[in-house]
Order: C-alpha cells, then structure tokens, then sequence
C-alpha cells in the first residue's frame, strides 16, 4: 500500500494492540445500537494512533459524512449488477462494474479527472481490484476463479494465484497487496457459479513473492473485505453477513497470526479502505452505509448513501478523497485525510 505514508515508529507497538484487543470488554457507546465493539484500553488506543500517525499528516473524520452522488458515473447498463473494487491509478478512478446474468459478465471502467467514464478492459470478469509495486492491475477475477493480474495499456491478462490444494478458488473478491508484493484475498462463494469447480470452504489466502498460497483463515463465513495498517503489521478482515466481523491479524515475521475479532454485529460488511492514522473506513452492503472505526475498534464517523454499497478508496488529485462503490453508482466524501488507493 505505497501510498500510505510509513510511519517512523516501533512496528511493535501495533501488534502490542492486537494482541490486549482479544480480552477488552469495553463497549463503544458510538457504534450502532446492534454493533459490540471490542475496544483496547486507553493507553493502547493512544499508543496506536501515535505509532500509525507518527507521518501523517490529516485529521480524522467525525460524526456524519456528506456523501455526493457522482451523476456521470452513474451505469449505462439495463441489467442489474455492481460497482465494486475501486482503485486511484495515474489520476483516474478503476473499478469492476459486473451484472448477475450467468457467469457474472464484468469490465473495468475507467473515470478520468475531467468526469469521463470509458471502459479500460472489456472482459476483465472481476471483482475486486488493487495496483501492484509496478503500476499493474491486481484483480480478483471470477471469470478465472483466480487472482489475476492486468496490463491496462495492452489488457493482457496473467496469473497471480490460480490454485490451492491442487483446486481453483471460488469467487476471488477483495485483495490487500504489502509494498513489497505480498498479496492478501478473500475468497467468499458470491460468483462461486461463474465457473466450474472451486474450494470446500470460504478463506483468505496469503501469495508469497514465488507464488506460495497459504490459507490465513478459513473461519469466516464469506470473507469480503480485506486491507493493510499503515505500517502493514496488521491485516484486517470481515465478512460473516448479516452478524458480521471486522478481524485483525497482527503481521510477526511477515506471517499473520491468529485473528482476533476488533468489531462485531455488523450488518452485511463489505469492502473497506483505511488512512494515514490507520482508522478503518468499512462498508455495510445493505444497510447502504459507510462506518469507519480507529484502530482500538471505535466507530469515529458514518455516512449513508442511496444504492447498496461495496467497497471504499482514496484518491483525487490530494489523495484525500474517499471514493465509494455501490449499485451501479459511485459517490465521493472530500475528506482531510489520505488514504489508500484501494
């Protein structure tokens, strides 16, 4: 996640985090009524924001969020479906834009700086996007029931992660890259009917730079949204429908450890973004909301949009615009703060 300033600080410190999230009892009296939020003590939450903000410089969001519909995105389609996975590449927004037909049938769209949207793959059969140390599209692609990776000038089409345990995967959807090229996926069973074949159980996968697949965790029913800390020494993960779970990895040696869940009862989670500080910037698919929580799992800020929603990045010509995906519909909250661009 190279555009995240890296903090000068102990990487320690958040994993220090993690780990005194897993006894804390404490409620947070900002999360919705229906939420339980796991929530560190003080002096932990305080150690967090400082090691996460030690090089940012932004101000975290509160309170309600102003969303603003962006009309020119807005789907030339007459078939349902979804904008999902997007990501801030060379001053233009990318993101999947698939409908429910058989197979799921997807294109990567394309919204430049002036408001002009044009498709930049056809066929890309995607889901979730992110950009790689190259510059090159990294795709959860359903199509291939595998992670795939795209040229944007040429379209051509490699794989990153095409099997584990000798099968394909089901529906490869959110995917979180470290600045060194670790990839991180959830793997749920939404498009699992695109293709033939796939895995026993839903699970996030960690790729290793020769292509190594690991599974992370198999525990989540439907793993969506997947993102990084700001120092990468964190994995963050929800899923779990309508009773879902935001569920935090600390990253030791560059391997993750056992989950601990920072936030539960929440409706639907779907993608997510996080930003300089490391607060977490969450999507509820159905109740059409955005919930963003700081680091100790304490709801900060919400917003509300019209259409169901996806997924959440930064990016604009400040980095410190929050772009949302939805039903076939795009939003933008100006924010002081950056982010990641996917």
């Amino acid at each position: 996640m190279k555009t995240l300033p890296k903090p000068l600080c102990n990487v320690g410190l958040i994993t220090m985090l993690l780990l005194s999230v897993a006894g804390c009892e404490q409620k947070s009296s900002q999360a919705s009524a229906s939420s339980s939020v796991a929530v560190a003590s003080s002096a932990d939450a305080t150690m967090s924001s400082m090691a996460a903000g030690a090089a940012c410089e932004g101000v975290a969001p509160s309170g309600d969020l102003t969303a603003v519909r962006i009309e020119a995105a807005n789907t030339t389609r007459t078939e349902p479906g979804l904008y999902e996975g997007p990501v801030w590449i060379n001053d233009s927004l990318y993101f999947s834009d698939f409908v429910f037909s058989e197979g799921f049938p997807s294109r990567i769209q394309k919204l430049d700086a002036s408001g002009q949207m044009t498709t930049a793959i056809e066929d890309s059969g995607s889901n979730g996007l992110a950009v790689d140390n190259n510059g090159l599209l990294v795709a959860g692609t359903h199509k291939y029931k595998s992670v795939s990776r795209y040229n944007l000038v040429t379209g051509e089409r490699t794989s990153v992660a095409q099997t584990f345990n000798g099968n394909v995967f089901n529906s490869p959807n959110d995917i979180a890259i470290t600045e060194d090229g670790i990839v991180y996926f959830t793997d749920p069973a939404f498009q699992t009917a695109a293709a033939p074949g796939g895995q026993e159980k839903t699970g996030v996968y960690r790729v290793a730079l020769d292509g190594t697949v690991t599974l992370v965790d198999d525990t989540i029913s439907n793993p969506n949204g997947i993102t990084l800390s700001p120092n990468e020494d964190v994995l963050y993960v929800n899923g779990g429908g309508e009773q879902g779970v935001l569920r935090a990895y600390a990253i030791v040696d560059g391997q993750p450890q056992a989950g601990k869940d920072l936030v539960t009862g929440i409706n639907v989670p779907d993608g997510m973004a996080v930003d300089c500080l490391g607060n977490i910037y969450l999507t509820e698919h159905l109740t059409r909301k955005l919930r963003v929580f700081n680091p100790a799992g304490e709801q900060i800020a919400q917003a509300t949009v019209d259409a169901n929603l996806t997924n959440a990045a930064f990016g604009g010509p400040e980095g410190t615009t929050l772009f949302l995906t939805g039903a076939g519909a795009l939003w933008k909250i100006d924010l002081a703060i950056t982010g990641s661009a996917y």
